[in-house]
């Protein structure tokens, strides 16, 4: 019986999530032995388009980019999405808040015009996905459950729980007590609550739990002695993009 061939792709990304998945050392190479890699830029130069599972990390910022994206859509089985970037927009969705004429000038400065850039998205709008690994960057275990899931044939293990239930697993003091803005009543798990317990407030980069309440969240801050903006500025750090085409 042939293994699973498995691809990592990229767009709009700083490629720490597959970087993340290279370092993974005893968990991957335990991986390897049960799947086989057609392509994966960051690792190897041979390329196949026989593929049973997709990883792609990036958000879509170009349209060019989309039938690139397409033609993985075409190609593979599954698709899933890897970071923050590609299932949220990531941290590139701040420059949805600005026209994009001076985002473009910002970074290009009078070579502006030489370059295409358009709102950045998460890939689930221009193709369908099977699954998300969020996160900035992915948890290891996180990615390595949902490997083992999905050669199993189940599906991407979901976390709609939000942080704070893996805080109090590990017995973190709240850091909302300690004056310090954190998102963990509002943002889903499986990321072990590992910022909260290096004593990081958590920025919400695994997206927000569903129906997540925010009237309650903002209440929580200011009863702690936080303002309704440091709410505002954590929250759009990785979760800018508007699916309705519309921004804050």
């Amino acid at each position: 019986m042939s293994k699973p061939r498995v691809a990592f792709f990229d767009f709009a990304s700083c490629e720490g999530c597959q970087l993340e998945v290279i370092n993974f050392e005893t968990e991957f190479l335990d991986i390897l032995g049960h799947i086989d890699i057609v392509q994966f830029r960051e690792a190897m130069t041979e390329c196949s388009w026989d593929i049973d599972i997709s990883f792609i990390e990036g958000s879509i910022t170009r349209e060019q980019d989309e039938a690139r994206l397409k033609k993985i859509r075409e190609n593979s089985k599954l698709v899933i999405a890897l970071g923050a970037c590609a299932c949220t927009g990531g941290v590139n969705a701040i420059r949805n808040h600005y026209p994009i004429d001076k985002v473009k000038e910002m970074v290009y400065g009078d070579k502006k015009d030489y370059f295409e850039s358009t709102l950045a998205r998460p890939i689930d709008t221009v193709i369908k996905v099977d699954g998300k690994i969020p996160g900035c960057p992915i948890d290891r275990f996180d990615f390595v459950k949902t490997v083992q899931s999905l050669l199993v044939g189940k599906g991407v293990p979901k976390h709609n729980y939000p942080v704070c239930w893996e805080c109090r697993l590990n017995e973190n003091e709240c850091l909302l007590t300690l004056g310090q803005a954190c998102l963990g009543p509002i943002t889903q798990g499986g990321c072990r609550a590992i910022e909260p317990t290096w004593g990081s407030p958590c920025n919400g980069c695994r997206g927000f739990v569903d129906e997540a309440n925010m009237k309650s969240a903002e209440e929580m801050l200011l009863k702690h002695g936080l303002t309704v903006n440091d709410l505002k500025n954590y929250k759009t750090i990785f979760n800018s993009f508007k699916k309705e085409g519309t921004n804050e």
